[in-house]
C-alpha cells in the first residue's frame, strides 16, 4: 500500500472519528426522542462520511473523471461554453446542498427536547405563526408555539447569521491580505472584543447606558480597534500584507494581556460571564439579536458580494491589482471596516466562536477554486451549516449545555489540520 492510500485511509478514519463521536454522544443523550433521532443521527454521519471520501478519492469516481475531462478540453469555442457551464452548474448544486442540510438541521433544532407536538406539528406550528394564527389557553400547540417560535426560532436565525457572517469574514480577509491564516479570531477582533466584555462586567464602564446592552455596545466598539490599529500601522509602516497579519497577531495578543489583568480582580460570577464570551456561546438569542445580526449580515455582506470581482484581482496580489489600476490600500481598508463591522455584530452578541473563519474558505475553495463570486457565497451556506451542527452537538452532548465555541473548536482543530496536511497546492491557486 503506497503512502496516498494511507494518506487516505488516515483522513477518512479521523473525519469518521471526529463527527461519529460528537454524533454517536448525541445520540445516546437523546435515546428518549426514538428511533427517528437516531436515524437522522446515522444519515448525517453516512453524509459526512461519503463526502469525505469523494473528497479524497474524486480522481478516481468515474463521473467525476469524465466532468473533468469535459471540463478540462476548451479548445473549441462549443468545449469551453460546456467546461463553464458544467462548473457553474456544480458550484450551484453544492450551494443548493448545503441550503437543504442547513434547513433540515434548522428543522431538527426545533424539534428536538419538546414534548407538545410531533414533527409534523411543529411544521404547522411554524406556518400558523407566520400566518397570526392564535391558540386558546391549555392548548399544547400554545406553549409548542411559545417554545418553538419565541424562544428557538430567534436562536436558530442568530446561528445561521453567525455562521454565515464568520464564514464571509475570514474569506474576504484571507483575499484581501492573501494569507490562508486569517480571519477575525488571528486578526484580533475577538480579542478586542472580550476586552469590551471585560470592561464592561468587571469595571463597570460602559460607552453607552449599562445593562446587557452596554455590553454588547462595549464588545462592537472594542472590536472594531485593533482593524482600525491595524489600518493606521500599515499606513504609517507602508508594510505589506504579511505586516498586516504580523500587526493584528500582536494586537490579539495585548488585548488578550489586558483581559487577563482585568479578570485577575474579579470575582467568581464575572470570571465565569468573562469566560462564556471567551468560548463563544450562543446561550439567551432574542429576536433584538436576530434583527442587529440579521441587518449588518445583510447590509454588509450585499457589499461584499457585489465587490467579488475586485476581491479575487486583490487574491492575485498587490503588484497585479496596482498594475489594473486600483487603489490597493484604500480597498484593503474599506474591506476592512466592512468586513469588521458585519463579524463586530456577531462576536458582540455570541463572543468568540473559532475556526469558521479559517476553515470554511479553506473546503469551499478545494471545491469550487477561488473565484469568490462563488466562494462567497459556498463558505456562508457552510459556515451555517457547520454552526448549526455544532450548536446541535453542544445543547445535546451531555446534561449540561457545552458552549458551543468548544465545539468548534472540537471539530475545526482536528478538521483545518487535516486540509493542511492533505493540501499540495496554495489556497489561491
Amino acid at each position: 500500500m503506497d503512502t496516498e492510500k494511507i494518506y487516505n485511509i488516515l483522513t477518512v478514519a479521523a473525519v469518521t472519528l471526529i463527527f461519529g463521536f460528537l454524533i454517536l454522544a448525541v445520540m445516546v443523550n437523546l435515546k428518549s426522542e426514538g428511533f427517528a433521532i437516531a436515524l437522522v443521527g446515522a444519515c448525517i454521519l453516512i453524509f459526512i462520511v461519503a463526502s469525505s471520501i469523494l473528497i479524497i478519492y474524486s480522481d478516481r469516481i468515474g463521473f467525476i473523471n469524465r466532468f473533468k475531462t469535459s471540463s478540462a478540453d476548451t479548445k473549441e469555442a462549443d468545449s469551453f461554453v460546456k467546461a463553464y457551464r458544467n462548473t457553474i452548474l456544480f458550484k450551484v448544486i453544492l450551494l443548493l446542498g448545503l441550503i437543504i442540510l442547513l434547513l433540515f438541521l434548522s428543522l431538527l433544532t426545533l424539534y428536538i427536547h419538546q414534548n407538545w407536538v410531533d414533527f409534523q406539528g411543529m411544521i404547522d406550528i411554524l406556518i400558523g405563526h407566520m400566518q397570526g394564527r392564535t391558540y386558546p389557553a391549555g392548548d399544547p400547540r400554545l406553549y409548542a408555539d411559545i417554545l418553538i417560535c419565541d424562544d428557538r426560532l430567534p436562536r436558530v436565525v442568530c446561528i445561521i447569521v453567525a455562521g454565515a457572517s464568520l464564514a464571509v469574514g475570514g474569506c474576504v480577509m484571507q483575499s484581501v491580505v492573501k494569507n490562508p491564516l486569517a480571519d477575525p479570531f488571528t486578526t484580533g477582533i475577538s480579542s478586542g472584543a472580550v476586552l469590551g466584555v471585560a470592561f464592561a462586567m468587571i469595571m463597570g464602564f460602559t460607552i453607552s447606558n449599562g445593562g446587557q446592552m452596554g455590553v454588547i455596545i462595549n464588545a462592537f466598539v472594542f472590536g472594531l480597534i485593533p482593524t482600525a490599529l491595524m489600518i493606521v500601522i500599515a499606513r504609517i509602516s507602508n508594510g505589506s500584507v504579511v505586516t498586516i497579519i504580523l500587526v493584528g497577531t500582536a494586537l490579539s495578543y495585548i488585548f488578550a494581556s489586558f483581559t487577563t489583568v482585568l479578570m485577575i480582580g474579579a470575582d467568581e460570577t464575572q470570571m465565569d460571564q468573562v469566560f462564556k464570551w471567551q468560548v463563544g456561546s450562543l446561550a439567551g438569542m432574542t429576536w433584538t439579536s436576530a434583527y442587529t445580526m440579521a441587518a449588518f449580515f445583510l447590509i454588509c455582506g450585499t457589499i461584499l458580494i457585489l465587490m467579488s470581482n475586485k476581491l479575487n484581482i486583490m487574491s492575485a496580489g498587490d503588484s497585479e491589482a496596482r498594475s489594473l489600476g486600483m487603489n490597493v490600500e484604500r480597498f484593503r481598508a474599506f474591506c476592512m471596516v466592512i468586513l469588521s463591522l458585519m463579524t463586530c455584530a456577531v462576536i458582540s452578541f455570541t463572543g468568540i466562536i473559532g475556526f469558521l473563519g479559517l476553515l470554511c474558505p479553506h473546503i469551499v475553495r478545494l471545491l469550487v477554486g477561488s473565484d469568490n463570486r462563488a466562494v462567497i457565497p459556498v463558505s456562508a451556506a457552510l459556515g451555517a451549516t457547520i454552526l448549526m451542527f455544532a450548536d446541535l452537538v453542544s445543547r445535546n452532548i451531555a446534561a449540561d449545555i457545552m458552549p458551543v465555541g468548544v465545539v468548534m473548536s472540537f471539530i475545526g482543530g482536528p478538521l483545518f489540520l487535516i486540509l493542511l496536511l492533505r493540501s499540495k497546492k496554495g489556497v489561491f491557486n
